[in-house]
């Protein structure tokens, strides 16, 4: 077996032996002493390495066997912050910044490079990173004067720019599907409630080597779980203890039209969205409806602290595990607030319903 030729994270046979080794330099003005850390995201443990600056200059070395995403950072108030996203490969590589626009730092390798590719294809963005940050602050603003009016408009601005994000994506992997950034691109706009459909053919097209690569494994991953969990599928049945410990199963609700929260008490969305959740069980409770709440919280006082305060009134589960949560990996859930409309057969007949659209969808669909 040791003999045997194993695939590698590209998932391809290795045939010949490859200097890995990489040398990273850099100097970020305003840092010229202390520690500059730098995360593996790719490494199972999300390794993290640590060098001390010297006259305002840094370097890392190591192997690096494929192109692998990190992050430099360094501590701010005390806790390290993670600030700056590139592509770390074999060669020599310099990274340049200024610590009061780390948003514009560079990272230049000799030659084509993942990493300047990466940084190429993050240029082409800006103008939505500018739009982003404009409807931050409008939304703020809107958010301060309680305009809900106001703030359901920016709402709908985000989401079509996510929608262009997405699209981009989609028109860069198609056009390079032998490029990492290619998949961590897809990954980055498709990991959140993707449509199985669209996702499965963006993947197809993905050279092979890619498909293997760390964030094509993950591509697929959240793929299989879209698929399980697609409209007009079966909900996948679990398992999980309320907060006095009893034992409590999707399946139970069976019969009934259930709507799966998974929220947290330390998630602002969540908690912004509880109000609109609470309505909609109110109005709708007399008509069928149950919810069941599964949140990804890890301290049960904080858990029973939102419970109470948002007057979620409904069976609420949780295995303290936060994101480690059973029913949230079964469900692929990737972000939260997140939510599963199943009718009386289990089936999934909506997901990722908020505000007006869970109205909606609820008056749609369930008898009068």
């Amino acid at each position: 077996m040791f003999l045997a030729c194993q695939p590698n994270d590209q998932g391809m046979p290795n045939t010949k032996p490859i200097d890995s080794t990489y040398q990273l330099t850099g100097k970020i003005v305003g840092f010229d002493t202390g520690w500059i850390y730098l995360k593996h995201r790719q490494s199972p443990e999300n390794i993290v390495d640590s060098v001390r600056i010297n006259n305002g200059q840094f370097v890392f070395s190591g192997k690096a066997m494929v192109p692998e995403f990190c992050n430099i950072g360094a501590l701010r108030q005390g806790k390290r912050d993670y600030y700056f996203g590139f592509f770390l490969q074999n060669g020599m590589q310099t990274l340049h910044g200024n610590k009061d626009s780390l948003t514009d730092a560079s990272v230049l390798i000799d030659g084509s490079s993942v990493a300047q590719e990466f940084r190429n294809y993050q240029i082409g963005q800006k103008f939505i990173d500018s739009a982003e940050r404009q409807l931050d602050d409008a939304y703020q603003k809107a958010k301060s004067k309680n305009e809900k009016i106001e703030m359901e408009n920016i709402v709908k601005q985000y989401e079509n720019l996510n929608e262009k994000q997405k699209q981009m994506a989609e028109s860069y992997a198609r056009k390079h599907p032998s490029s990492y950034v290619s998949a961590f691109e897809i990954y980055s706009n498709f990991f959140f409630n993707p449509d199985p459909a669209i996702l499965d053919s963006i993947y197809k097209g993905l050279d092979s080597t890619i498909e293997y690569s760390y964030y094509g494994k993950k591509i697929k991953k959240v793929l299989e779980s879209a698929e399980k969990t697609a409209i007009g599928h079966a909900a996948p049945d679990f398992v999980m203890n309320d907060s006095k410990g009893k034992s409590i199963s999707l399946s139970s609700f069976k019969g009934k039209y259930v709507l799966v929260d998974f929220w947290a008490s330390w998630c602002g969305p969540c908690r912004q969205e509880n109000p609109s959740v609470v309505k909609a069980y109110h109005r709708f409770h007399s008509r069928g409806l149950e919810i069941l709440g599964v949140s990804l919280d890890e301290e049960k006082d904080s858990w029973i602290g939102a419970i109470k305060k948002d007057q979620l009134n409904w069976t609420q589960v949780s295995d303290l595990k936060g994101w480690e949560n059973s029913a949230a990996k079964e469900y692929g859930v990737q972000g939260i607030p997140m939510n599963f409309l199943l009718d009386r057969e289990g089936r999934i007949i909506g997901k990722d319903l908020r505000g007006n659209d869970l109205d909606k969808k609820l008056s749609e669909s369930l008898p009068q």
